[in-house]
C-alpha cells in the first residue's frame, strides 16, 4: 500500500528525445513521479514510432518506452511553435534530449541558451560518443558502442564473427546512468540553486560497464586480453551453458562449496575428493576435465531434471528461457513486472515494467504512451494560451495530433476515455 508521494513528483521533464536511451530515462522518471511531457515534431513523430512491432499502426517500441507521459507534437520552425517551447522551458526542471553534439544549439535548445531561460533547468544529454573528444561529432547507435567498447569482442565462440547482442545495451545502460545523474543534480540544486548540463555517452558508459577486462589488461602489464570463450568463462570455472536433452541450462557451481555439492552429486566421492578442483585455480588449470565430466552428466536428462537436482543441492541454475516463458513465469508475475494498460487505440495492452520496488510507494505506471499530439490542447492551456490562440495554432499546423485524437476526448483533459 503506498503511503508516500513518488520521489519525483512535482519534478516537470521535457522530453525532446526519440528512439531509445534518451525515452528510456524520462520513462523511468515519470515512473518515478515525475511530469514528463513529451515534445515531438509533425508529422512523423520520434523516430521511434517507426520501429517494430506494429499493431493498428501503433509501434509497441515506441510504447514500451514512452508510457506515463504527456504527448505534445510542435513545430519549433514556427515561431509561435518556438516561443510555446521557451514557456515550457521556464516551468521545467530537466531537459532530455540525444541529439548529436551542437544539432540543438543550431535550434537555439542547446544547453547554454536554455539555462539563460532557467537557470535551475538540469539538462541531460545522451550521444555516441559525448560532447568532447576527437569523436564527439560523429554519429552513432548503441551497436557502434558495443563494438568500440571491447564487449563485443569478447562475445560468442573463438574463431566466429561476434554475434549482435539482441538487446540495446549500449541505450538501456546509458539510459538508466542518465536517471542517477539527473536525480543527483536535482538534489544538488537543492543546495547551489542551479542546474547544470548532464553529458553522457554510450561510448563511456560500456567502457565503465567492464568489471574484468579493463583491470586484467592493466594490471598484468597489457599480457592479459580477455577473449571469447564460447559457453564458458576460463577463469571461473565452473560457470556456463550446457546442453541437455531437450533444452540449454546456465549452472553457476564456480564457489569452492557449490562445486563440492555439486561433484560429490556427479561424481560420488572420488569426484568431490580430487584436491586439483578444490580451489579456483585448480578448476580452471583443469578446465576441460571439469567440462567433460559435468557435461556428461548433463547431457543425459533434461532441463527440468536437471534443474530439480540441483536445486536440492543448492546448486544456482536456470534454464535459458525463451521470452514466452519468461511472461510466464511465476516469479516475474509475483515481482509485477509485466503491467497492463490501456491505450485509447489498441485497448489493453501488456509491457515490461521498470524494476524499481519501494516499500511506501507504487512505481508501476499503467498510463499508456502518448498518442502524437494526444494532449496539445491541455499543454497549451497549462502554459496560458486561450482557446482562440490554440486554434489558430491548430489550424496552421503549428500543433499537429495523428487522426486517432480527434477520437478522444474532445476536451482533452486528462487521459484517453
Amino acid at each position: 500500500m503506498s503511503t508516500q508521494a513518488l520521489p519525483l513528483a512535482g519534478i516537470r521533464v521535457i522530453d525532446y528525445s526519440h528512439f531509445l536511451a534518451g525515452p528510456h530515462v524520462s520513462r523511468c522518471l515519470a515512473a518515478l513521479g515525475a511530469e514528463v511531457i513529451k515534445v515531438e515534431r509533425p508529422k512523423d513523430g520520434d523516430a521511434g514510432r517507426a520501429h517494430h512491432y506494429f499493431i493498428k499502426g501503433q509501434s509497441g517500441y515506441y510504447l514500451q518506452q514512452n508510457m506515463g507521459k504527456e504527448g505534445l507534437c510542435l513545430n519549433l520552425k514556427d515561431p509561435r511553435g518556438f516561443e510555446m517551447m521557451r514557456k515550457l522551458v521556464e516551468t521545467a526542471d530537466v531537459f532530455v534530449e540525444n541529439y548529436r553534439p551542437g544539432a540543438l544549439k543550431k535550434l537555439g535548445l542547446g544547453y547554454d541558451d536554455l539555462s539563460k531561460i532557467n537557470p535551475g533547468l538540469v539538462y541531460c544529454s545522451i550521444s555516441a560518443y559525448g560532447h568532447s573528444g576527437p569523436d564527439s561529432h560523429r554519429a552513432g547507435f548503441g551497436l557502434i558502442a558495443e563494438a568500440k567498447s571491447g564487449i563485443m569482442a569478447m562475445v560468442g565462440s573463438p574463431g566466429e564473427a561476434p554475434p549482435l547482442l539482441r538487446i540495446a545495451l549500449g541505450d538501456m545502460y546509458t539510459g538508466t546512468h542518465g536517471v542517477a545523474a539527473i536525480c543527483a543534480a536535482l538534489f544538488g540544486r537543492v543546495k547551489s540553486g542551479r542546474g547544470q548540463h548532464i553529458d553522457m555517452a554510450l561510448y563511456d558508459c560500456l567502457v565503465s560497464m567492464h568489471e574484468y577486462a579493463v583491470q586484467c589488461y592493466t594490471l598484468s602489464g597489457g599480457k592479459e586480453i580477455p577473449e571469447q570463450t564460447g559457453h564458458d568463462l576460463p577463469t571461473s570455472t565452473l560457470y556456463g551453458v550446457f546442453t541437455a536433452t531437450d533444452g540449454y541450462l546456465v549452472i553457476a557451481g564456480q564457489v569452492d562449496d557449490a562445486w563440492k555439492r555439486l561433484a560429490l552429486l556427479i561424481g560420488g566421492e572420488a569426484l568431490a575428493g580430487d584436491t586439483r578442483f578444490h580451489s579456483a585455480a585448480g578448476r580452471n588449470e583443469n578446465r576441460l576435465e571439469v567440462l567433460a565430466v559435468v557435461r556428461a552428466w548433463v547431457e543425459k536428462r533434461t532441463v527440468a531434471d536437471c534443474l530439480a537436482t540441483l536445486d536440492k543441492i543448492d546448486v544456482p541454475s536456470a534454464k535459458v528461457q525463451r521470452i514466452d516463458e519468461v511472461l510466464a513465469d511465476p516469479q516475474i508475475q509475483a515481482r509485477g513486472m509485466i503491467v497492463e494498460q490501456e491505450h485509447p487505440v489498441l485497448g489493453t495492452i501488456r509491457m515490461a515494467n521498470l524494476p524499481f520496488h519501494f516499500s511506501d510507494c507504487d512505481t508501476t505506471v499503467t498510463t499508456a504512451a502518448p498518442l502524437l499530439g494526444q494532449h496539445n490542447r491541455t499543454i497549451a492551456r497549462r502554459l496560458g494560451y486561450s482557446a482562440e490562440e490554440i486554434d489558430a495554432m491548430v489550424k496552421d499546423g503549428v500543433l499537429y495530433a495523428e487522426a486517432a485524437v480527434a477520437g478522444l476526448a474532445k476536451d482533452q483533459t486528462g487521459r484517453a476515455k
